[in-house]
């Protein structure tokens, strides 16, 4: 049986679903857009971060990512959902992070936290000079960032992408891989032809919520498996280097 407090709770939902333009063309999904989104969406809205919300970007098991407008500018919202997102490799990977060592343990508190970790990863990423989706600021679980991509849509993955040069794009990957640990201090830590973008003759990272800092106890492992994945992609479409001699360059010594 139903209670005053959750039809007051019901219809405060329902108003901010209303005041949120856009968002009624969408088939708007409770476990996507539940109270705590709904709230840091109005909030960027009122501010200004976001004008109008568009149709999905991509999908997946722990985030979505939506076109939007600001201003009749286009941007990307990232949301990650608090009720399927994969919380325990969330927890995993935050635990060894001191920048979130104050954090809750409660599950929104952790996917709070991830967001605010990938708004800070890009950031260290696009300061060291490495193609990104620049990130315009966050709120809860949604991330207002960069949409990548041009008139003819969103820019592919890279599994997907077709790109004249594969020696000179698995070159420049190779590059923000050594960036990213020299400059930025990170490592992406689950990289792959799913979370590289290609356009404009360039390849981006993207999904960089896991990323985690040098001084994690994984990140050497973490730079193997980057690497390896990098290599298992274009070894049969062009010379790639041996895992072992770049993390000799890198970290002094190749991890188990």
């Amino acid at each position: 049986m139903r209670d005053r407090h959750t039809d007051e709770f019901d219809k405060r939902v329902d108003e901010l679903k209303t005041k949120i333009k856009g968002l009624d063309q969408l088939k708007v999904r409770d476990d996507v857009f539940d109270e705590y989104t709904l709230l840091g969406l109005y909030k960027l809205l009122s501010k200004g971060w976001i004008t109008a919300m568009g149709g999905p970007i991509s999908t997946g098991k722990e985030a979505n990512v939506y076109l939007a407008d600001r201003n009749e500018n286009l941007v990307a919202v990232k949301i990650y959902l608090t009720r399927t997102a994969n919380f325990k490799k969330m927890q995993d990977y935050i635990a060894a992070d001191r920048r979130f060592i104050n954090i809750g343990k409660s599950r929104r508190d952790v996917i709070f936290a991830w967001t605010r970790k990938e708004f800070s990863n890009l950031k260290r990423a696009e300061d060291a000079g490495i193609p990104v989706p620049h990130p315009l600021i966050f709120d809860r679980n949604v991330l207002v960032m960069e949409y990548l991509g041009d008139e003819k849509g969103a820019f592919p993955q890279l599994r997907l992408a077709e790109f004249e040069d594969p020696q000179q794009t698995y070159d420049e990957i190779l590059d923000y891989i050594r960036t990213l640990w020299k400059k930025a201090k990170l490592v992406h830590g689950d990289l792959s032809e799913y979370n590289i973008l290609y356009g404009r003759g360039h390849p981006y990272l993207i999904d960089m919520g896991q990323a985690v800092t040098l001084d994690h106890p994984h990140a050497p492992g973490f730079l193997k498996r980057d690497l390896e994945q990098l290599n298992r992609f274009f070894h049969e479409r062009c010379s790639t280097h041996e895992v072992s001699e770049i993390l000799e360059e890198l970290c002094g010594s190749s991890p188990r």
